[in-house]
Protein backbone atom coordinates (compact mmCIF):
# COMPACT_ATOMS: atom_id res chain seq x y z
CA UNK A 1 0.00 0.00 0.00
CA UNK A 2 0.94 3.07 -1.18
CA UNK A 3 0.69 6.55 1.21
CA UNK A 4 0.25 10.29 0.52
CA UNK A 5 -0.50 13.40 2.37
CA UNK A 6 -3.65 14.42 2.91
CA UNK A 7 -3.96 18.17 1.19
CA UNK A 8 -1.30 20.31 2.44
CA UNK A 9 -0.47 18.61 6.17
CA UNK A 10 1.60 16.38 7.32
CA UNK A 11 -1.22 13.69 8.02
CA UNK A 12 -0.16 10.26 5.81
CA UNK A 13 -3.54 8.36 4.75
CA UNK A 14 -3.23 5.03 2.58
CA UNK A 15 -3.81 6.03 -1.04
CA UNK A 16 -6.73 3.78 -0.89
CA UNK A 17 -9.36 4.25 1.83
CA UNK A 18 -12.17 1.87 2.79
CA UNK A 19 -15.78 3.57 3.26
CA UNK A 20 -18.79 1.78 4.50
CA UNK A 21 -21.43 3.85 2.82
CA UNK A 22 -24.15 1.99 1.86
CA UNK A 23 -23.27 -1.17 3.01
CA UNK A 24 -22.26 -1.25 7.06
CA UNK A 25 -25.29 -1.48 9.14
CA UNK A 26 -27.76 -2.13 5.57
CA UNK A 27 -26.92 -3.88 2.93
CA UNK A 28 -23.87 -6.03 4.63
CA UNK A 29 -24.57 -8.32 7.44
CA UNK A 30 -22.32 -7.41 10.55
CA UNK A 31 -19.85 -10.48 10.48
CA UNK A 32 -19.61 -9.88 6.85
CA UNK A 33 -18.93 -6.38 7.20
CA UNK A 34 -16.34 -7.07 9.65
CA UNK A 35 -14.89 -9.56 7.56
CA UNK A 36 -14.37 -6.87 4.67
CA UNK A 37 -12.37 -4.33 7.72
CA UNK A 38 -10.04 -7.21 8.56
CA UNK A 39 -9.34 -7.90 4.70
CA UNK A 40 -8.84 -4.09 4.84
CA UNK A 41 -5.94 -4.12 7.31
CA UNK A 42 -4.57 -6.71 6.20
CA UNK A 43 -4.16 -5.29 2.84
CA UNK A 44 -2.34 -2.05 4.51
CA UNK A 45 -5.33 -0.01 4.40
CA UNK A 46 -5.42 2.64 7.49
CA UNK A 47 -7.73 4.69 6.24
CA UNK A 48 -11.32 4.75 7.52
CA UNK A 49 -14.21 6.65 6.10
CA UNK A 50 -17.79 6.69 7.70
CA UNK A 51 -20.68 9.12 8.39
CA UNK A 52 -23.20 9.91 10.85
CA UNK A 53 -25.96 9.14 8.31
CA UNK A 54 -24.87 6.21 7.32
CA UNK A 55 -27.61 3.80 8.01
CA UNK A 56 -28.74 6.29 10.46
CA UNK A 57 -25.83 5.96 12.76
CA UNK A 58 -25.53 1.87 12.73
CA UNK A 59 -22.74 1.94 10.09
CA UNK A 60 -20.45 4.55 12.69
CA UNK A 61 -21.32 1.47 14.82
CA UNK A 62 -20.12 -1.57 12.90
CA UNK A 63 -16.87 0.29 12.02
CA UNK A 64 -15.96 1.12 15.51
CA UNK A 65 -16.77 -2.51 16.34
CA UNK A 66 -14.59 -3.71 13.92
CA UNK A 67 -11.58 -1.97 14.51
CA UNK A 68 -11.93 -2.36 18.14
CA UNK A 69 -8.66 -3.48 19.52
CA UNK A 70 -6.52 -2.38 16.67
CA UNK A 71 -4.07 0.17 17.48
CA UNK A 72 -5.78 3.49 17.52
CA UNK A 73 -2.78 5.27 16.56
CA UNK A 74 -2.30 3.28 13.35
CA UNK A 75 -5.75 4.23 11.71
CA UNK A 76 -7.05 6.99 10.44
CA UNK A 77 -10.84 7.26 11.11
CA UNK A 78 -12.74 9.65 9.26
CA UNK A 79 -16.41 10.62 9.45
CA UNK A 80 -19.16 13.50 8.79
CA UNK A 81 -21.88 15.53 9.85
CA UNK A 82 -24.51 17.45 8.37
CA UNK A 83 -27.51 14.90 6.89
CA UNK A 84 -30.65 14.19 9.06
CA UNK A 85 -30.01 11.32 11.93
CA UNK A 86 -32.44 10.15 14.78
CA UNK A 87 -36.03 10.78 14.37
CA UNK A 88 -35.63 14.00 11.97
CA UNK A 89 -36.41 17.03 14.20
CA UNK A 90 -36.05 20.48 13.26
CA UNK A 91 -32.03 20.33 15.12
CA UNK A 92 -31.27 16.66 13.84
CA UNK A 93 -29.67 17.91 10.47
CA UNK A 94 -27.42 20.78 8.99
CA UNK A 95 -24.03 22.68 10.45
CA UNK A 96 -25.43 24.44 13.20
CA UNK A 97 -23.45 25.16 16.50
CA UNK A 98 -26.11 22.69 18.34
CA UNK A 99 -25.82 19.63 15.45
CA UNK A 100 -22.20 20.37 15.18
CA UNK A 101 -21.26 19.41 18.93
CA UNK A 102 -24.17 16.50 19.20
CA UNK A 103 -23.13 14.98 16.54
CA UNK A 104 -19.71 14.63 16.87
CA UNK A 105 -19.95 13.31 20.66
CA UNK A 106 -22.53 10.71 19.51
CA UNK A 107 -19.82 9.77 16.49
CA UNK A 108 -17.36 8.96 18.87
CA UNK A 109 -19.20 7.13 21.59
CA UNK A 110 -20.41 5.08 18.53
CA UNK A 111 -17.01 4.62 16.81
CA UNK A 112 -15.53 3.61 20.17
CA UNK A 113 -12.62 6.39 20.21
CA UNK A 114 -11.83 9.90 22.14
CA UNK A 115 -11.09 11.93 18.32
CA UNK A 116 -11.02 11.09 14.99
CA UNK A 117 -8.90 12.24 12.72
CA UNK A 118 -10.34 14.19 10.14
CA UNK A 119 -14.28 15.70 10.92
CA UNK A 120 -15.99 16.71 7.43
CA UNK A 121 -19.05 18.74 6.58
CA UNK A 122 -21.26 15.78 4.62
CA UNK A 123 -23.00 19.25 2.32
CA UNK A 124 -22.35 22.54 2.90
CA UNK A 125 -25.25 24.15 4.55
CA UNK A 126 -26.64 27.05 3.12
CA UNK A 127 -29.28 27.42 5.90
CA UNK A 128 -26.06 28.20 8.73
CA UNK A 129 -23.82 31.20 8.42
CA UNK A 130 -20.24 29.83 7.68
CA UNK A 131 -18.93 31.58 10.30
CA UNK A 132 -21.27 29.75 12.58
CA UNK A 133 -20.01 26.34 11.11
CA UNK A 134 -16.12 27.23 11.08
CA UNK A 135 -16.72 28.31 14.68
CA UNK A 136 -17.91 25.21 15.90
CA UNK A 137 -15.40 23.12 13.83
CA UNK A 138 -13.01 24.81 15.12
CA UNK A 139 -14.23 24.15 19.05
CA UNK A 140 -14.70 20.65 17.85
CA UNK A 141 -10.92 21.12 16.74
CA UNK A 142 -9.54 22.44 20.17
CA UNK A 143 -11.42 19.73 22.41
CA UNK A 144 -9.02 17.30 20.95
CA UNK A 145 -12.14 15.60 19.24
CA UNK A 146 -10.59 15.76 15.73
CA UNK A 147 -7.25 16.58 14.46
CA UNK A 148 -8.25 18.24 11.08
CA UNK A 149 -11.96 19.60 9.33
CA UNK A 150 -12.65 18.25 5.74
CA UNK A 151 -15.77 18.75 3.36
CA UNK A 152 -17.40 17.29 1.07
CA UNK A 153 -18.86 18.01 -2.14
CA UNK A 154 -18.13 21.75 -1.83
CA UNK A 155 -18.05 24.17 -5.02
CA UNK A 156 -14.48 26.09 -5.41
CA UNK A 157 -15.67 28.65 -4.39
CA UNK A 158 -17.39 27.40 -0.89
CA UNK A 159 -13.47 25.75 -0.61
CA UNK A 160 -11.92 28.97 -0.78
CA UNK A 161 -14.24 31.16 1.44
CA UNK A 162 -14.28 27.68 3.94
CA UNK A 163 -10.73 27.85 3.71
CA UNK A 164 -10.45 31.57 4.61
CA UNK A 165 -12.38 31.56 7.35
CA UNK A 166 -10.11 28.17 8.76
CA UNK A 167 -7.08 30.27 8.12
CA UNK A 168 -8.53 33.18 10.42
CA UNK A 169 -9.56 30.22 13.00
CA UNK A 170 -6.00 28.57 13.05
CA UNK A 171 -7.94 25.33 12.37
CA UNK A 172 -6.44 23.02 9.98
CA UNK A 173 -8.89 22.71 6.93
CA UNK A 174 -7.53 19.99 4.40
CA UNK A 175 -9.85 18.26 2.30
CA UNK A 176 -12.67 17.67 0.13
CA UNK A 177 -14.35 14.50 -0.86
CA UNK A 178 -16.04 14.92 -3.82
CA UNK A 179 -17.16 12.03 -6.38
CA UNK A 180 -14.95 11.41 -9.02
CA UNK A 181 -14.39 8.28 -11.81
CA UNK A 182 -13.43 7.99 -15.08
CA UNK A 183 -17.09 8.90 -15.75
CA UNK A 184 -17.96 11.48 -13.34
CA UNK A 185 -15.24 14.28 -13.50
CA UNK A 186 -17.14 17.44 -12.54
CA UNK A 187 -14.24 18.35 -10.22
CA UNK A 188 -11.97 19.01 -12.59
CA UNK A 189 -12.23 22.26 -14.12
CA UNK A 190 -12.89 24.30 -10.93
CA UNK A 191 -12.74 22.32 -7.77
CA UNK A 192 -9.24 20.76 -8.40
CA UNK A 193 -7.44 24.06 -9.10
CA UNK A 194 -8.97 25.68 -6.36
CA UNK A 195 -7.80 22.67 -3.77
CA UNK A 196 -4.15 23.05 -5.36
CA UNK A 197 -4.06 26.47 -4.84
CA UNK A 198 -5.68 26.18 -0.92
CA UNK A 199 -3.84 23.03 -0.20
CA UNK A 200 -6.56 20.47 0.10
CA UNK A 201 -6.57 16.99 -0.94
CA UNK A 202 -9.59 15.35 -2.68
CA UNK A 203 -10.63 12.02 -0.89
CA UNK A 204 -12.73 10.63 -3.75
CA UNK A 205 -15.92 8.31 -2.94
CA UNK A 206 -17.14 6.28 -5.76
CA UNK A 207 -13.64 5.41 -7.90
CA UNK A 208 -15.42 2.58 -9.56
CA UNK A 209 -19.25 4.43 -10.31
CA UNK A 210 -21.19 2.27 -7.96
CA UNK A 211 -19.77 -0.75 -9.69
CA UNK A 212 -20.44 0.13 -13.05
CA UNK A 213 -17.18 0.02 -14.11
CA UNK A 214 -16.48 -3.02 -13.40
CA UNK A 215 -18.19 -4.05 -16.58
CA UNK A 216 -20.81 -6.41 -14.78
CA UNK A 217 -23.58 -4.34 -16.16
CA UNK A 218 -23.93 -5.43 -19.73
CA UNK A 219 -26.13 -3.53 -22.09
CA UNK A 220 -29.58 -5.46 -23.04
CA UNK A 221 -29.47 -7.44 -19.97
CA UNK A 222 -30.87 -6.89 -16.39
CA UNK A 223 -28.32 -5.95 -14.04
CA UNK A 224 -26.71 -8.73 -11.63
CA UNK A 225 -29.41 -10.73 -8.73
CA UNK A 226 -28.06 -8.41 -5.77
CA UNK A 227 -25.79 -6.15 -7.47
CA UNK A 228 -26.16 -2.33 -6.54
CA UNK A 229 -28.88 -1.89 -8.90
CA UNK A 230 -31.29 -4.00 -7.93
CA UNK A 231 -30.99 -2.54 -4.31
CA UNK A 232 -33.34 -0.29 -3.40
CA UNK A 233 -31.03 2.40 -1.97
CA UNK A 234 -28.20 2.12 -4.34
CA UNK A 235 -30.16 2.10 -7.52
CA UNK A 236 -30.82 5.95 -7.04
CA UNK A 237 -27.10 6.46 -7.42
CA UNK A 238 -26.90 4.46 -10.25
CA UNK A 239 -29.17 4.96 -12.41
CA UNK A 240 -27.31 7.69 -14.65
CA UNK A 241 -24.79 5.84 -15.59
CA UNK A 242 -27.12 2.76 -16.76
CA UNK A 243 -27.48 3.37 -20.06
CA UNK A 244 -26.49 1.15 -23.23
CA UNK A 245 -24.19 3.84 -24.59
CA UNK A 246 -22.28 4.00 -21.10
CA UNK A 247 -22.38 0.12 -20.40
CA UNK A 248 -21.12 -0.50 -24.17
CA UNK A 249 -18.54 1.68 -23.89
CA UNK A 250 -17.18 0.34 -20.26
CA UNK A 251 -17.30 -3.41 -21.65
CA UNK A 252 -14.69 -1.83 -24.84
CA UNK A 253 -12.55 -0.78 -22.11
CA UNK A 254 -11.82 -4.65 -20.80
CA UNK A 255 -8.87 -4.80 -23.84
CA UNK A 256 -7.12 -1.89 -22.17
CA UNK A 257 -7.44 -3.12 -18.76
CA UNK A 258 -6.03 -6.26 -19.81
CA UNK A 259 -3.17 -4.85 -21.18
CA UNK A 260 -2.07 -3.12 -18.16
CA UNK A 261 -2.51 -6.41 -16.35
CA UNK A 262 -5.53 -5.34 -14.61
CA UNK A 263 -8.99 -5.87 -14.36
CA UNK A 264 -11.61 -3.10 -15.13
CA UNK A 265 -11.92 -2.52 -11.07
CA UNK A 266 -8.38 -2.01 -10.77
CA UNK A 267 -7.74 0.30 -13.90
CA UNK A 268 -10.96 2.81 -12.85
CA UNK A 269 -9.23 2.60 -8.86
CA UNK A 270 -5.68 3.40 -10.42
CA UNK A 271 -7.19 6.12 -13.07
CA UNK A 272 -8.18 8.16 -9.82
CA UNK A 273 -5.08 7.92 -8.67
CA UNK A 274 -3.40 9.22 -11.50
CA UNK A 275 -4.97 12.38 -10.34
CA UNK A 276 -2.01 14.18 -8.03
CA UNK A 277 -4.74 16.06 -5.83
CA UNK A 278 -6.20 13.05 -5.04
CA UNK A 279 -4.85 12.25 -1.54
CA UNK A 280 -6.97 8.63 -1.14
CA UNK A 281 -9.86 6.61 -3.09
CA UNK A 282 -12.32 5.12 -1.22
CA UNK A 283 -13.69 1.92 -1.89
CA UNK A 284 -16.48 -0.17 -0.41
CA UNK A 285 -17.02 -3.73 0.20
CA UNK A 286 -19.80 -6.39 0.36
CA UNK A 287 -17.04 -9.09 0.14
CA UNK A 288 -13.79 -9.30 1.24
CA UNK A 289 -12.36 -10.21 -1.95
CA UNK A 290 -13.52 -7.34 -3.58
CA UNK A 291 -11.74 -5.91 -1.72
CA UNK A 292 -8.12 -7.97 -1.93
CA UNK A 293 -8.89 -6.77 -5.73
CA UNK A 294 -9.29 -3.13 -5.61
CA UNK A 295 -5.87 -2.69 -3.37
CA UNK A 296 -4.10 -3.63 -6.09
CA UNK A 297 -4.43 -0.42 -7.50
CA UNK A 298 -1.99 0.70 -5.32
CA UNK A 299 1.40 2.51 -6.60
CA UNK A 300 -0.19 1.65 -10.32
CA UNK A 301 1.26 4.55 -13.47
CA UNK A 302 -1.00 4.77 -16.18
CA UNK A 303 1.20 6.39 -19.08
CA UNK A 304 -0.08 8.96 -21.04
CA UNK A 305 -1.04 6.58 -24.07
CA UNK A 306 -3.50 4.84 -22.25
CA UNK A 307 -5.12 7.34 -20.64
CA UNK A 308 -5.50 9.09 -24.15
CA UNK A 309 -7.40 5.77 -24.96
CA UNK A 310 -9.55 5.73 -22.22
CA UNK A 311 -10.59 9.31 -23.20
CA UNK A 312 -11.31 8.44 -26.60
CA UNK A 313 -13.20 4.71 -25.69
CA UNK A 314 -15.45 6.91 -23.19
CA UNK A 315 -16.23 10.09 -25.31
CA UNK A 316 -19.29 12.06 -24.68
CA UNK A 317 -20.53 9.63 -21.90
CA UNK A 318 -18.09 11.60 -19.57
CA UNK A 319 -19.56 14.06 -17.45
CA UNK A 320 -17.07 17.27 -17.17
CA UNK A 321 -19.85 20.15 -16.39
CA UNK A 322 -18.48 21.97 -12.90
CA UNK A 323 -22.17 23.17 -12.45
CA UNK A 324 -22.84 19.38 -11.61
CA UNK A 325 -21.05 19.69 -7.94
CA UNK A 326 -23.33 18.86 -5.79
CA UNK A 327 -25.54 21.91 -4.80
CA UNK A 328 -26.24 21.46 -1.42
CA UNK A 329 -29.93 21.86 0.48
CA UNK A 330 -31.66 20.27 3.80
CA UNK A 331 -33.63 18.52 0.53
CA UNK A 332 -31.18 16.85 -1.53
CA UNK A 333 -30.93 12.91 -0.88
CA UNK A 334 -27.98 11.28 1.12
CA UNK A 335 -24.78 10.43 -0.96
CA UNK A 336 -21.40 9.00 -0.08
Amino acid sequence: MDFRYLGNSGLKVSEISYGNWLTHGSQVENDQAKACVRAALEAGITTFDTADVYANTKAESVLGEALAGERRESLEIFTKVYWPTGPGGPNDTGLSRKHIHESVNASLKRLGTDYVDLYQAHRYDTETPLEETMEAFADVVRQGKALYIGVSEWTAEQLQEGHRLARELRIPFVSNQPQYSMLWRVIEAEVVPASEELGIGQVVFSPIAQGVLTGKYVPGQQPPEGSRATDANGANFIKRFLTDDVLTRVQELKPLAAEAGLSLSQLAVAWVLQNQNVSSAIIGASRPEQVTENVKASGVKLDDGLLKRIDEVLGHTVERDPAKTVQNSPQTRPGS
